[in-house]
């Protein structure tokens, strides 16, 4: 692993600043000092000091959760808004949530300081399926649902395709939906349901690849398995420690 992905790994300061450090002949490894950012170091073998104090990697911590309405998918606001960061203060330092759910809705999201997982995670390549339950405060246009899973719907200056869109149930009382994506863009399934003549009054993320929301009852967080976790890492395959 390079030197500065290292210091940035371990908490110490950004990837950029890393560099500046290590330039700046501040950083040891094996009692020597290193002055090239992209030296590469083995976590589990070689010290690493910087200003007199030994650096080691965290520990890696993966959790799903249930992310209730009404909290920005955020670890702070300028706008005093509430985040979810109240729900993670008894986790590891450097928690953080994969990809994001609007203010709105609510639902699974996968927590983890493992920068690397998350950025396969969340790149279209993977095409890691989303899968959201909706309710709509009147049934859609159904010739229109087709034509959006044919044609597409832009969003954000993309067009994006959904690969299904399901209905659950339809009665007096109310209609459900689910939607299954491979890459999710900002409110693309309340930009679906618009564009199909309806609302949507609740939205819930029950699967994020091969996770689910089971259970798990909002605000709560829980550790993955080891099956969970295999399955999870099964989709991007093994991850680079350049």
């Amino acid at each position: 692993m390079r030197l500065s992905k290292f210091l940035a790994r371990a908490g110490v300061t950004s990837r950029r600043k890393a560099e500046v450090l290590i330039q700046e002949g501040k950083v040891l490894v094996n009692g020597e000092v290193i002055t090239e950012p992209s030296f590469k170091v083995d976590p589990e073998r070689d010290k690493v000091e910087v200003g007199g104090r030994s650096v080691k990697l965290p520990q890696k911590v993966y959790y799903r959760f249930y992310k209730p309405p009404g909290y920005l998918t955020a670890l702070s606001d300028p706008h005093g808004r509430p985040t979810i960061a109240k729900f993670l203060k008894d986790l590891p330092p450097g928690v953080f949530p994969v990809g994001r759910l609007d203010r709105d809705s609510e639902g699974l999201l996968l927590l983890t300081n493992d920068g690397d997982l998350a950025q396969r995670l969340l790149h279209p390549r993977y095409e890691i399926p989303r899968v959201y339950r909706v309710w709509l405060t009147r049934p859609p246009r159904e010739d229109l649902l087709a034509r959006i899973l044919k044609e597409g719907l832009e969003v954000e200056g993309r067009r994006v395709f959904p690969d299904e869109i399901r209905l659950v149930r339809r009665n007096r009382r109310e209609t459900v939906y689910e939607v299954r994506l491979h890459e999710g863009r900002k409110r693309e399934v309340r930009k679906i349901f618009a564009a199909a003549g309806s609302l949507v009054k609740r939205l819930v993320r029950i699967r994020f690849g091969p996770l689910t929301l089971g259970k798990l009852r909002p605000g709560e967080i829980r550790p993955l398995t080891l099956e969970e976790l295999e399955e999870l890492f099964k989709l991007v395959g093994p991850l680079s420690e350049d």
